[in-house]
């Protein structure tokens, strides 16, 4: 376990958004539940901030909000934290939750620093790594930056490589600038409250310029893998990230190969699999997940309840809660199947997105949405 570096140390986690990009799932459950490798997506980042001494986690929260309370209070006493609530009755953006939340991050506070992160963020936590940074600086903020293949798709942090200190920000340059991006993860001293009004902000856009320009803003690089897993394509990409990661530190959680298991595999101990399966490289299943025989996975995810019928072939596909395929049927190319869809013998689904309780006849081969 990691050491405590922080006594009790205080979290924003920014989930007030409607998770329209990982529709269908989020038309079941608010996007912080969506499970990833078999836990809520947002568990993942609370209890890496536990492990370091975050004793309150505040979430800005619109959406779905009463069933996020629900699970989230029983997750919290299982590791003896607090998380509370902060309400946003219109969308605040990304700096305006900063504002709404500030007498929960004050109270009790004594000047210590904060972390503030974006839920869609699934990496390598550096929580320790940022703390350490931040203290030996003694600036006003730090965020983390990841480094990307394709920086014109995204804003750019331009910074001093031997201090970390940040110089400016580009937004999708089209000449080399930088090769790194903002990768949602910042650590605060309260300070910062003074710069940011109750009403809706863009934290990169409206505040993070100013501190940079006044020298109050500094960057530490993530090591390992990051992904915003905030639609479909980029959580299987993530997905298949996070199984690498744990093949590296903890092999033991994973699958051992076997006939029927190949590669990276995580699976619920109540999952079932039948004969002559190949499953993997890069599978989630699910609890209750049942995958029947001669059925092939790869690179997806099974969530709970969900049957695979016979022979199947199922690629690059998140398989909603208690939803069946049927045999001999194909899904492929990002398709996502809600909660409850079922699909039906040979049936082939390129691409498509299904919306939950729908029953699928006939073949799409073009992608789609079934409303």
């Amino acid at each position: 376990m990691t050491k405590k570096l922080i006594e009790n140390g205080k979290a924003l986690i920014l989930v007030g958004g409607f998770g329209t990009r990982l529709r269908p799932l989020t038309l079941t459950i608010p996007k912080p539940l969506v499970p990833f490798a078999n836990k809520p997506m947002l568990m993942h980042q609370i209890e890496a901030l536990a492990e370091i001494g975050v004793t309150t986690v505040i979430l800005a929260v619109s959406y779905m909000s009463d069933k996020l309370e629900e699970v989230l209070n029983v997750e919290a006493k299982r590791l003896g934290i607090t998380v509370q609530f902060s309400h946003e009755d219109t969308p605040m953006d990304t700096g305006g939750p900063l504002a709404l939340a500030k007498d929960k991050l004050l109270a009790g506070n004594n000047g210590e620093p904060f972390f503030v992160l974006n839920s869609d963020v699934i990496c390598d936590y550096p929580f320790a790594q940022m703390l350490n940074f931040h203290r030996a600086h003694g600036k006003e903020g730090t965020l983390v930056v990841t480094k990307v293949d394709e920086p014109s798709k995204y804003g750019v942090v331009v910074y001093e490589k031997d201090t970390g200190k940040i110089e400016r920000f580009v937004e999708k340059p089209q000449v080399f600038v930088s090769n790194r991006i903002n990768a949602g993860l910042y650590i605060f001293n309260p300070d910062i409250l003074k710069r940011i009004p109750c009403a809706p902000t863009s934290i990169e856009k409206q505040v993070f310029p100013f501190m940079a320009k006044e020298g109050q803003l500094y960057t530490t690089e993530l090591q390992g893998f990051w992904m915003d897993v905030g639609q479909p394509k980029d959580y299987l990409t993530g997905m298949c990230m996070y199984l690498t990661s744990i093949r590296n530190k903890s092999p033991e959680m994973l699958c051992a190969n076997s006939s029927e298991i190949v590669g990276n595999v995580l699976m619920h101990e109540t999952a079932k699999i039948g004969k002559n399966c190949k499953i993997g490289p890069n599978v989630i299943l699910g609890p209750n997940v049942t995958v029947e025989d001669g059925a092939r996975i790869r690179r997806s995810t099974v969530l709970k309840g969900a049957t695979i019928k016979g022979h199947s072939w199922i690629d690059s596909t998140i398989v909603g809660w208690e939803s069946k395929v049927g045999m001999w049927a194909r899904c492929e190319n990002v398709t996502v199947l809600g909660e409850d869809v079922k699909v039906a013998d040979e049936i082939y689904l390129n691409g498509i997105r299904v919306l939950p309780h729908k029953s699928i006849k006939e073949s799409l081969p073009d992608p789609q949405i079934v409303m």
